[in-house]
Order: structure tokens, then C-alpha cells, then sequence
């Protein structure tokens, strides 16, 4: 998130002893965490929710958010923008957390949170790799990343949907991957690439063998989504729920006290892919996501429809999708650049060919015809010219 924007104190408050201001902020951060999980929102944006919150209150000098109203969130928000020099989204995302405190949480949606503005987020296009350069970044992976990142680029996943795949996600018959709790907490279908079936099969084998392993040292349990493990018991250890690509290490549930093993961090493969970036040498900014842009990208330009491409990436609405059609075919807009229908000069001094410029007999050209003109009709004759000798006499 960064640092919140420093703000001065008065000259009056400097030295001066001030009373301890009571600690509600244990209490307000249990009301924000009930009206979140009330909503089901997710854990990421409880965390960032909670982070803006509080600096907004550090920010004022730890006054209750009861005693602000909408011109604290405007100087807050503005010195976001000035001091801090945050981006649009980021002042748009504290904004949100803010009217969330305000409405659901303290319920005081008074009529001056409505003229809050929004920052105007500037349309950027997506950075897409060509598929000589998506060969050599992959070329360039260990093997699991490989794994991930291919699945990446060839099903269309996001970073955290192809961490949290589970065993019982991927229907190698049906060549497709099923996409839990996406984004938006959507589910959807997307591709299983064919080449990836003996690899990504391979690779389950090695990680059956370490789950057996691991339940006959009395671990092999994973975290279930919501109350599952209430509801179904013994299935956290059972194979179907395990992890894809799981950690490395086992860990102990503090509420549970089960040995488990959490999914692979998403760090883990974003530190690999920036390495891989500099060992291919590309130069573009490359990321993860980078690779989903890529494959909706390579999908437009082999022709395949709009909507099947905004239903593979989970796209709610089509306008999303429609970025991508920035480099299809030739360019933007697939369009071709007047540039390249010039003819083609030689360098000076140097003829087409070798006959010389004495000897080349020059093309007749045709006698030139009346002027068009768009104003005239299409059955307009121009008037021919008089012979000579031919006035008449009165």
C-alpha cells in the first residue's frame, strides 16, 4: 500500500502534553471484519479495506471516524494524490474503503459522501508477447513454474486461480480446467492444453507421492473453502481436495491443530518469471498477467469469437474483452499503416535496373480527359470544342 502522507503538526501542538486518546480501534476493526464477512467478501479485500482505514485515521490524529465526515476524506484523499502522487486506482480503492466504513459499517450515509469524485482512471492497452517471445520465457522456466505458466498462458488463469487449482478442478477427458471462486467469486470453464496433459499428469504423480508421504507422517490435510470441514469430515486429507501445486513446507492449524500444506505462493512464480524475463531478453515489462493478455490476444488474431474469449477469461462485462482487439491482425485497429503501401525507393544514384537511362523508351500517356467533378450528374456531357474556319456568316 506505501506510507500514508505525512501531515504537519501546528506550530500550537508542538511540545505541548495532550491527553491519551481512548483505543477504539480493537473494536472498530471487529465491526469492519463483521460487516465484511456478513457480505462475503474476500480476504484480500478486508486486508486493504482495513489498511485504508487506518491511515485515514492516523492521518487525522486518531479521531473515531464518527467525529469526520466528508471534508476529512476529501483532505485525505487529496493529499493521497499530492503528497503521496498515488495512482488513480489506489485513490479510487481508499475512497471505497472509506464509504464502505461510512455506510454499511457506521451506517452514516449522510448526502455529502455523494459528491465525493472519483479519480479518472487513465485507459492503459496491455503489454502482449509475441509467441516466439512466450517460447523463449518458458524455455527459460524451472519446471513447476513452467507448469503454472504455461497454464497461465494457455488456459487464460490469473495468478491466484492457478495457485489455488485443486485435483479434482482438472478434467484431463474433457481438456478443461474449472475455475473456482474466480474473480467476482465467479466460476467458469476454460481450456486444459492438450500438450500439457503428460507433463501436468506427471507432475500429479509426484505430488500423490508426497501427500502419501505426508499422511503417513500424520499430516496431509489442506484448508477447505468456508464450513466444508465441518460439513465433510476426513476431507481435507483426501486426494480430490489437495493442492496442484502445493508448498513445500507443512504447517500446524492454530484453530485445528492439523498438520497441512497451504498452495504454492504466488510470489514463488512472479520472482521466477522476472528472472526468466532477464535470462530471455525481453524487453518489455512482463509479468504473470502478461500471459493471460497474451493468450486472449493470440486467440483474436486466430480468429476465434469475442464472446467465447470473454466467456474463457471470466470477463463480466464484454467491454473488457474488447481491449484485446488492440493488436489483432496487423496493428491497432487491424488496420495497415499508409507507410507500408509506399513504393519502394532505391538509394540515390542507383537505377531499378541495368539498362541505361538513354536506351529506355518512355510509356505514351494517355491524352487527358475532362475534369470530374462530384457536383456534376452523372449524365453531364462537357461541351466539345469548335473546329477552326468554320464561323458562320449573318
Amino acid at each position: 500500500m506505501g506510507t500514508y502522507p505525512a501531515r504537519a503538526k501546528p506550530p500550537s501542538a508542538i511540545g505541548c502534553v495532550r491527553e491519551a486518546r481512548p483505543r477504539f480501534g480493537e473494536q472498530l476493526r471487529q465491526q469492519v471484519t463483521a460487516a465484511m464477512r456478513l457480505r462475503h467478501l474476500s480476504l484480500r479485500t478486508e486486508k486493504a479495506y482495513w489498511a485504508w482505514i487506518s491511515r485515514f485515521v492516523l492521518f487525522h490524529d486518531r479521531r473515531h471516524p464518527k467525529e469526520m465526515g466528508a471534508p476529512e476524506i476529501a483532505a485525505f484523499l487529496s493529499a493521497l494524490a499530492t503528497e503521496g502522487q498515488v495512482s488513480a486506482s489506489t485513490q479510487n480503492q481508499a475512497l471505497s474503503a472509506l464509504l464502505f466504513l461510512y455506510r454499511e459499517v457506521l451506517e452514516m450515509d449522510f448526502a455529502a459522501l455523494e459528491g465525493l469524485v472519483r479519480a479518472k482512471r487513465p485507459r492503459s492497452l496491455p503489454v502482449v508477447l509475441s509467441r516466439a517471445e512466450i517460447d523463449r520465457l518458458l524455455g527459460e522456466l524451472e519446471p513447476v513454474p513452467k507448469l503454472m505458466g504455461t497454464l497461465l498462458y494457455g488456459a487464460g488463469l490469473r495468478l491466484l486461480e492457478c495457485a489455488r487449482l485443486r485435483v479434482k478442478d482438472l478434467d484431463f477427458e474433457a481438456r478443461q480446467v474449472l475455475v473456482r471462486s474466480g474473480k467476482g467469486g465467479r466460476d467458469r470453464v476454460t481450456l486444459l492444453p492438450n500438450s500439457l496433459r503428460g507433463d501436468l499428469a506427471a507432475h500429479l504423480g509426484r505430488v500423490r507421492l508426497q501427500h502419501e508421504r505426508d499422511r503417513a507422517a500424520g499430516a496431509g490435510h489442506v484448508e477447505l473453502p468456508g464450513a466444508l470441514a465441518a460439513k465433510y469430515r476426513g476431507a481435507s486429507h483426501e486426494w480430490a481436495w489437495q493442492w496442484v501445486f502445493p508448498a513445500t513446507r507443512v504447517y500446524t492449524d492454530r484453530r485445528s491443530g492439523e498438520r497441512r500444506r497451504h498452495h504454492l505462493h504466488e510470489t514463488v512464480l512472479q520472482r521466477a518469471v522476472k528472472q526468466a524475463t532477464a535470462r530471455a531478453q525481453i524487453s518489455k515489462k512482463v509479468s504473470c498477467h502478461t500471459l493471460r493478455h497474451s493468450f486472449a490476444t493470440h486467440l483474436l488474431q486466430a480468429g476465434t469469437d469475442i464472446r467465447t474469449i470473454q466467456n474463457l477469461l471470466g470477463h463480466k462485462d464484454v467491454r473488457t474483452t474488447m481491449v484485446y482487439t488492440h493488436v489483432v491482425q496487423r496493428g491497432p485497429f487491424a488496420v495497415e499503416s499508409p507507410a507500408d503501401r509506399l513504393p519502394r525507393s532505391d538509394p540515390p544514384g542507383q537505377e531499378q535496373d541495368n539498362e541505361p537511362p538513354s536506351t529506355r523508351q518512355e510509356q505514351p500517356r494517355a491524352p487527358p480527359g475532362p475534369p470530374s467533378s462530384p457536383r456534376c450528374p452523372p449524365n453531364f456531357r462537357y461541351p466539345q470544342p469548335i473546329p477552326p474556319h468554320t464561323h458562320h456568316r449573318s
